[in-house]
């Protein structure tokens, strides 16, 4: 699947992100209106997550009408974020493998309390609101860390903290 150099390159950019993360810090927030860092650290790393939820189903609804809400796992410190991440993207990375075209291009929809909230085919969901919603967010946990004195990583080029990749 073509797909798979882009979502190693992410997920290895995702990594080298996460693992800044400093466990002193997860309940730190710029400001009212924010997510903690860890809050914002553990959303990034279950993110790969929807992925194989995608491709696995045709729909998720966050609030079922007859069950329970849609649950995420949660970490407390660095290495439960680095354990969770690993195993999301690893399970993501082999569901994208062993995908077929087929798979990609089917609907997809997402819904809350038996509302659809959208239906796209499942390669702009993995696109969307996996890559780019991962990508989104690690740039707000780059903010995080230049307001905590967090070196910031080179991902696409050198960072003011890291002259080279």
């Amino acid at each position: 699947m073509s797909l798979l150099p882009e979502f190693d390159n992410e997920m290895a950019n995702t990594r080298k992100t996460l693992q800044r993360v400093p466990d002193d810090k997860f309940d730190w927030k710029p400001d009212e209106k924010s997510g903690t860092m860890g809050w914002l650290a553990t959303h990034i790393a279950n993110l790969p997550m929807w992925a194989t939820v995608t491709l696995a189903q045709d729909s998720l609804d966050m609030n079922p009408p007859s069950g329970e809400r849609f649950q995420l796992p949660k970490a407390s410190n660095r290495e439960e974020l680095l354990a969770l991440f690993d195993k999301n993207a690893a399970d993501t990375r082999a569901a994208i493998e062993s995908a077929t075209d087929e798979q990609f291009l089917q609907p997809w929809s997402l819904l809350n309390g038996g509302q659809t909230i959208f239906t796209m085919p499942k390669v702009a969901v993995v696109r969307t609101f996996v890559m780019n919603h991962i990508i989104h967010h690690r740039g707000q946990l780059t903010v995080y860390f230049r307001l905590n004195g967090v070196p910031v990583p080179a991902l696409y080029g050198p960072s003011a903290d890291e002259g080279s990749f």
